[in-house]
């Protein structure tokens, strides 16, 4: 029988309780990856083809696999911007990956999405579909429902997108929500805040975009009245390294849909 030695037994056993407990620490804080799918349309008949798509089968399919924080919203002026945006989190690419594959196996899903997945080349049920992917920040990694009370005709979400010059100036930006504070300040204001994100594939690079809820459009304006008056934000906002950083904002104002989780 082999002769234990004790002592470094019970020092590798200390260490390999650490290295599962790092481990396990090191996942639960791992940021999710976000999806954000983009719909275009030319007329009201690929709205509602798409829209039945996703009430019926997209986003059943997703609920199945305990995917329940999916976003479905649309312009606040839909007459004059005719999109649809889709956002889900994942755990992982890979997380993606193995969802994605399971959707398309699922007969439900194929059963109730027929129409929308067999659609003819000329009937088309959008324009275009744009899709993009984003790594979750750091001092934000988990996509937060709101924690509103209006009604779905009056909440309001802000979708914003700041796009940089190079890819050092998106890094700094960055930086500025995660270490600088940004994203503390929008949350002690309470600007419900959905997601932030950096966009890792999309149409526009560099670029971070986040999201952002309010219970009405005037509450929205008083939260961004606080926002700039707050002193926190006037003195990071001061600082030379972040000057320069956004060469383009773009901000949608969203309303979600009846069907969406958030």
């Amino acid at each position: 029988m082999p002769i234990i030695n004790y002592k470094i037994f019970k020092t590798r056993f200390t260490f390999l309780l650490f290295l599962c407990f790092f481990t396990s620490s090191l996942k639960a804080k791992q940021a999710e990856f976000i999806q954000i799918t983009v719909y275009h349309f030319a007329n009201d008949a690929q709205v509602i083809e798409t829209e039945n798509y996703l009430k019926t089968a997209y986003l059943p399919a997703l609920h199945q696999q305990k995917l329940n924080r999916i976003g479905v919203f649309k312009p606040i002026d839909f007459s004059a911007d005719r999109r649809l945006f889709v956002v889900i989190s994942y755990s992982s690419f890979a997380h993606y990956v193995k969802a994605s594959k399971k959707v398309e196996l699922d007969k439900n899903y194929l059963t109730a999405g027929d129409k929308y997945i067999k659609s003819a080349h000329n009937n088309a049920p959008y324009i275009r579909k744009e899709i993009i992917f984003l790594n979750s920040f750091s001092t934000a990694p988990f996509l937060q429902k709101p924690n509103l009370k209006s009604t779905v005709a009056d909440k309001v979400y802000e979708l914003r997108s700041y796009e940089s010059a190079t890819e050092l100036l998106h890094q700094k930006k960055v930086k500025m929500f995660n270490e600088g504070g940004e994203t503390e300040i929008f949350s002690r204001l309470k600007f419900n805040p959905i997601f932030y994100g950096s966009v890792i594939a999309g149409s526009k690079m560099p670029n971070l975009m986040y999201l952002t809820s309010f219970e009405n459009m005037e509450e929205r304006k008083s939260h961004w009245a606080a926002f700039g008056a707050d002193d926190a934000w006037k003195k990071l906002s001061a600082l030379p390294e972040y000057k320069n950083t956004v060469s383009k904002n773009e901000t949608i104002f969203l309303r979600s849909t009846a069907y969406s989780d958030l």
